[in-house]
């Protein structure tokens, strides 16, 4: 869980105030700007109030905590802020809120005065639903649902997307090569803006001086290029930095590319790189998040075992290779090494001050001081509570409230699924969590099929998409058609798709009946995989 506390400007909040945070972010050029939300949906700002970039209405610094009642009641789904500052707020209604710093149109309501509290931004967005916001130094993007990129502010470089080199006064959309692509997510360096399509491919326009938009050349771009040196690759996240963008494939592997002055790309020297280097590729265990922010030259990256790396300027220092440390997220990399100490993203947590029903409950499982039956499985014993398990579950509720055999018996034997499978899903009836390996997984998800689990059949389907590589692709394709998982389908379908040569020279590719050889080789016809 993150702690908030690492972030200075918090030790001026209560304990009380600190227990109700839900989410939280510290922005502004010395980190000395804050924004929370509360479990309530209740908004606070406190700190300098830069530019009025707090949103109370006026330019008064304050270290009190001060409501926007503006925004009582929202759900905030996604923030960022940008140098001046200014900053943008996203709903899970799909509105968007801007207020802080103008001067470059960058709040988009078409004039240059500071936003002194949120204004909604309605222009050019009328029927569209935002979903994710980013900021670059000046100027702004958004995301609808729908997968358009929507851009404004400042524009001297190019950063808009537009063509040429004038200010954007309101929201305008993102076409040229982005023109007809769905886009799954954004990213803003200083002068510079960066897309990812839903087919992983990554596009980039604005400022290259540094080399940022991974193209091969250093020459500024007023419209979207692609990314053709990650050809082939099929990218799940990309970050910027304040002059260079890290991207991470389905496959856990992470490229950098653009400015290093720092060592922030992670190569081992400081020599800026106009295309995208592999590097981390010696790690064992593959990298599930990267992390970067336009106002710093840190990187930050996560591997599935748990261990958090950075690199890039670091208190000072030019760290020029992923140092492993002891943190637990990204966020403290930011929070103790950054320069400013400001939030890469707008930050989620929990508070562990009192035992809750549902640590209680995840105490209890497995326990024999309390339990009042045990399920018997390869031989092992796992120690329940009847009262848990029919609240849980329907198959429970039926087996314990009718004639079945079993609501008589204090040990039920199972054979029909594996000891680390069973334990895993009587685990989740007291955790709403899962804690297995992708292979154990399917297993699972056969459990969770036959049980008619839906939320545990899609945790186990993102546990798997995790997991999966060109030499199991085929196999968890498999596995998800014959348990009827729509989404790990078509998840491990596209990566089939996108990883198409190296996956039929697998054993598994060949391995599987005809009918579906058939049937997967007609839809990736149809999708355009044998184009060329």
């Amino acid at each position: 869980m993150v702690d908030v506390s690492k972030w200075p400007l918090f030790s001026l909040l209560s304990s009380e105030e600190l227990a109700a945070i839900r989410q939280a972010c510290v922005f502004g050029t010395s980190a000395n700007e804050a924004i929370y939300i509360t479990h309530a949906n209740e908004v606070f700002v406190f700190g300098l109030n830069c530019s009025s970039c707090l949103g109370t209405g006026d330019s008064l610094s304050t270290i009190v905590p001060k409501k926007l009642d503006f925004l009582q009641g929202k759900k905030v789904v996604s923030l960022s802020y940008g140098s001046g500052p200014h900053v943008l707020l996203a709903t899970d209604d799909g509105q968007l809120f801007a207020w802080g710093h103008n001067g470059y149109s960058q709040l988009g309501n078409g004039m240059t005065n500071q936003g002194l509290s949120p204004l909604l931004i309605t222009s050019n967005l009328q029927n569209k639903k935002v979903k994710e916001v980013a900021c670059g130094s000046h100027h702004s993007m958004a995301l609808t649902h729908d997968g358009e990129v929507f851009a404004w502010g400042y524009n001297n470089c190019g950063q808009i997307g537009s063509g040429s080199t004038a200010n954007q006064p309101h929201p305008r959309k993102v076409t040229g090569s982005l023109q007809g692509k769905t886009a799954v997510g954004i990213t803003c360096g200083q002068t510079s803006s960066m897309a990812l399509a839903n087919n992983g491919e990554v596009y980039g326009w604005g400022y290259n001086g540094n080399g940022q938009l991974g193209i091969g050349n250093n020459g500024n771009q007023l419209t979207p290029c692609r990314l053709t040196a990650l050809q082939g690759l099929c990218v799940h996240q990309i970050a910027s930095g304040y002059g260079h963008c890290l991207a991470l494939t389905d496959e856990g592997l992470l490229y950098a590319w653009g400015a290093n002055t720092y060592g922030q790309l992670g190569n081992g020297n400081k020599s800026n790189h106009l295309s995208p280097v592999q590097i981390m590729a010696d790690k064992e265990s593959r990298i599930v998040e990267v992390a970067a922010c336009h106002s710093t030259h840190t990187s930050a990256a996560k591997t599935q075992s748990g261990q958090v790396y950075m690199w890039g300027q670091c208190r000072g220092q030019a760290i020029v290779l992923p140092h492993l440390t002891h943190f637990a997220n990204t966020d403290d990399v930011f929070a103790c090494f950054a320069t400013p100490s400001v939030m890469w993203r707008l930050m989620s947590m929990e508070h562990d001050d009192f035992m809750t029903v549902a640590e209680s409950l995840r105490k209890e499982f497995d326990s024999p001081e309390t339990a009042d039956l045990k399920f018997s499985v390869d031989g092992k014993c796992i120690h329940v509570h009847k009262a848990v398990l029919k609240i849980r579950c329907e198959h429970f509720r039926s087996m314990f409230r009718s004639q079945w055999t079993e609501d008589q018996q204090d040990v039920i034997e199972i054979g029909q699924f594996s000891y680390p499978v069973y334990r895993s899903f009587l685990q989740f009836l007291y955790t709403d969590a899962v804690d297995l390996p992708p292979e154990d997984a399917i297993g699972l998800l056969d459990l969770a099929t036959s049980y008619c689990e839906n939320r545990l059949k899609r945790l186990c389907q993102q546990i798997i998409m995790r997991g999966i590589t060109v030499e199991n692709a085929f196999t968890l394709l498999s596995a998800a058609i014959r348990y009827d998982a729509e989404d790990l389908e078509e998840f491990c379908f596209r990566f089939c798709v996108n990883h198409l040569t190296q996956v039929t020279q697998t054993g598994a590719f060949w391995q599987v009946d005809g009918a579906m050889l058939k049937e997967f080789i007609s839809r990736a016809s149809r999708c355009g995989a044998f184009k060329n």
